[in-house]
């Protein structure tokens, strides 16, 4: 059974700092591709970050620079390691895998597991 469980949300002040986790279980996720994605109050889900298989990183505009996906194999987890954080990054993050790809997506339609999310707030 796959499973994904995130931790690390919290809440912090603009300008802040906060490393989310993604424990994998259920499946080899090495082969798979990996993402973060995010949603607002009041607003559709986004893709935050993702990987293809190869571990080849994309990141949504708004983050570029401030924030880094990767993953430790070995220990089957995600990160996502967030800096300069803004109050509009505030939502549920969730993490998410998919089949392999080439090419990281951050189109959220290609993921079919996902985890139960964890809050993250950014105060100003």
């Amino acid at each position: 059974q796959v499973r994904l469980v995130e931790s690390g949300g919290g809440s912090v002040q603009a300008g802040g700092s906060l490393t989310l986790s993604c424990e994998v279980s259920g499946y080899s996720y090495d082969t798979y591709s990996m993402g973060w994605f995010r949603q607002a109050p009041e607003k559709e889900r986004e893709g935050v970050a993702t990987l293809n298989t190869a571990g080849d990183p994309t990141y949504a505009d708004s983050v570029k620079g401030r924030f880094t996906i990767s993953k430790d194999n070995a220990k089957n987890i995600l990160y996502l390691q967030m800096t300069n954080l803004k109050p509009e990054d505030t939502g549920m993050y969730y993490c998410a895998s998919g089949p392999s790809r080439t090419v990281p997506t951050l189109r959220e339609g290609w993921f079919n597991y996902w985890g139960q999310g964890t809050q993250v707030t950014v105060s100003s």
